[in-house]
């Protein structure tokens, strides 16, 4: 009996590691579960979690940049994964990236149009400064 687990030498080695694999993936699934994201004609909100659950917004005139990025395997189902930066204290650490978007340069470019209302109902402009050594 203990020679049919024996797996050609290796042990249960290759077992582990696929167990291992099977629980990454199952984490993941249950983080990705466990956030969505919303855009409303003012806000992008991101709702986090399954147990313990946190709220958080982006105010869309907020939102500098949106950028959009493609696997090759993903460019041909139409996914994408957007990382939106901005001076919210929500991405102070870090950009926020949404991966996995569906439709994702349609997406793109709503939340772009969204964005740009936003800017002009506040009358805000956004001014970038750059150090430049003379």
């Amino acid at each position: 009996m203990a020679a049919a687990l024996d797996l050609g030498g290796l042990g249960l080695y290759p077992l582990a590691l696929a167990g291992i694999a099977v629980v990454i993936v199952l984490v993941k699934w249950v983080q990705n579960l466990g956030a969505t994201y919303e855009i409303t004609a003012e806000r992008l909100l991101i709702r986090r979690g399954i147990i313990m659950k946190s709220i958080d917004e982006i105010e869309l005139y907020r939102i500098k940049d949106v950028r959009i990025d493609f696997s090759l395997i993903n460019q041909m189902v139409g996914l994408g994964t957007l990382t939106i930066s901005s001076s919210d204290e929500t991405t102070r650490a870090g950009d926020l990236v949404i991966p996995h978007i569906d439709k994702a340069q349609e997406r793109r470019e709503v939340l772009r149009r969204l964005v740009d209302t936003a800017r002009q109902q506040r009358r805000v402009r956004e001014i970038d400064m750059v150090h430049e050594d003379i």
